[in-house]
Parts: C-alpha cells; sequence; structure tokens
C-alpha cells in the first residue's frame, strides 16, 4: 500500500520543494498545482484578507510509507516554513 503525501506551500518556496523532492532517492516523481487557501485569516497579509484568499502550491506525492517521515523531516531545514501537510493512505492506483 503507498501513501499519498500532500504538501501545501508559500508560491515563494516553490522552487526551493521542486529541488528537494527531485533531489530525494525515494520519490519517484509528484505532481503540483496553484491553489486557493480559505480561512485561518491571522497569517494572511492585508491584501489576501481583502480578497479573502491566499496563493499556496499545492504538491502530491505518491510514496512507501516508510518515505513519508523522511520528507516531512527535511522540509522546515530544505525548504522553508509555512508549509502544512497531510498524508492518506491510498488504497489502489494503477495506469492505463
Amino acid at each position: 500500500m503507498r501513501t499519498l503525501l500532500m504538501i501545501n506551500i508559500p508560491p515563494t518556496l516553490e522552487e526551493d520543494m521542486v529541488d528537494y523532492l527531485l533531489a530525494l532517492d525515494d520519490v519517484d516523481g509528484f505532481t503540483t498545482f496553484a491553489v486557493n487557501g480559505h480561512g485561518e485569516g491571522s497569517y494572511a497579509n492585508v491584501a489576501e484578507q481583502v480578497s479573502g484568499h491566499r496563493r499556496r502550491i499545492h504538491f502530491e506525492v505518491l510514496v512507501e510509507p516508510g518515505t513519508v517521515g523522511t520528507v516531512i523531516a527535511g522540509l522546515a531545514n530544505q525548504v522553508g516554513k509555512g508549509i502544512h501537510y497531510w498524508y492518506l493512505p491510498v488504497s489502489g492506483f494503477g495506469q492505463t
């Protein structure tokens, strides 16, 4: 069974995150997309408070369960702060 690790970062950290993930031997690949975060207004700057959302970059990384801790352990030192993550077991996956 694999694990889907989802990482949500400020746009300013995107290049560092890409470099970090590409350098990890246990990460075969990942998907990124731009998202808008809503809620927790105390972290938003004035423009974000007015617009009602914060721009973020979302990463989805499919890894073996034992790799999750390795990826998470290096986030603060190798990429930066303001990173949110969560992970879920994946019961199946495939391609055609």
